[in-house]
C-alpha cells in the first residue's frame, strides 16, 4: 500500500514541471533585439594638495581664553574716574546686553537679582554689586527691574555716567536705556 501511494505521488510531481521552453524562447529574442549602450565613467582631473597653515592657530571649537586688557589710565583732576584699583566681580566679565534678569529673591532682608548670562551661567547680585563692562554698579532692586549706574568713557580721558534698565521681560542683548 505503501509503494502505491508513492508511486502515485512520483508521478504526480512529475505532472506538476513547469513548461518554460516559449519563456526562454522569448527572453533569448529581447536579448538579441535590445543595445545596451552604458555611458563611460567620466574622467576627473586631479587637485593639487592643499597646504593647512592654520594648524598653529586656536580652534573654532574651542572657546577662546579670557584675556583682560591691561588699559593705560591717564586719570584728569576734575572729572569723574572710576576705581581702577578695584577687582572685579564675575558678571563684569560680560556686557550689559549679554545679561538677562532671570529673577529675584530676599535672603535676610537683603534682596538679590539672579542674572543668566548669554553663555547660560546664573549669577546673583545685590545692590552695590558690579556687572557690565562699563564699571556698572547696581543702585536699585525693585519690582521686576534693576536699575545700574555705569561709567562710559567720553574719550578725553573722563568718564559720563550713564542709567541703564534691566528688567524680567528683556532677554539677554535687551536692555531699557534711560
Amino acid at each position: 500500500m505503501k509503494q502505491v501511494a508513492l508511486l502515485i505521488g512520483v508521478g504526480l510531481l512529475a505532472a506538476c514541471t513547469a513548461e518554460t521552453s516559449d519563456l526562454v524562447a522569448y527572453t533569448e529574442q529581447v536579448k538579441a533585439t535590445v543595445q545596451v549602450n552604458i555611458e563611460p565613467y567620466p574622467e576627473f582631473a586631479s587637485q593639487p594638495a592643499f597646504d593647512y597653515s592654520a594648524d598653529n592657530l586656536r580652534s573654532p571649537f574651542v572657546r577662546p581664553r579670557a584675556v583682560e586688557q591691561t588699559v593705560a589710565e591717564v586719570a584728569k583732576p576734575n572729572c569723574l574716574q572710576p576705581d581702577f584699583a578695584r577687582a572685579k566681580e564675575p558678571l563684569e566679565r560680560y556686557g550689559i546686553d549679554a545679561i538677562s534678569l532671570s529673577g529675584m529673591f530676599v535672603s535676610n532682608n537683603k534682596t538679590w537679582g539672579l542674572f543668566k548670562t548669554n553663555d547660560g551661567s546664573l549669577h546673583k547680585a545685590s545692590v552695590g554689586n558690579y556687572l557690565g563692562l562699563f564699571n556698572g554698579k547696581i543702585t536699585d532692586i525693585s519690582g521686576e527691574k534693576v536699575t545700574i549706574s555705569e561709567l562710559l568713557p567720553d574719550g578725553a580721558g573722563c568718564w559720563q555716567k550713564k542709567q541703564t534698565t534691566l528688567t524680567m521681560a528683556s532677554l539677554a542683548g535687551e536692555n531699557d536705556n534711560v
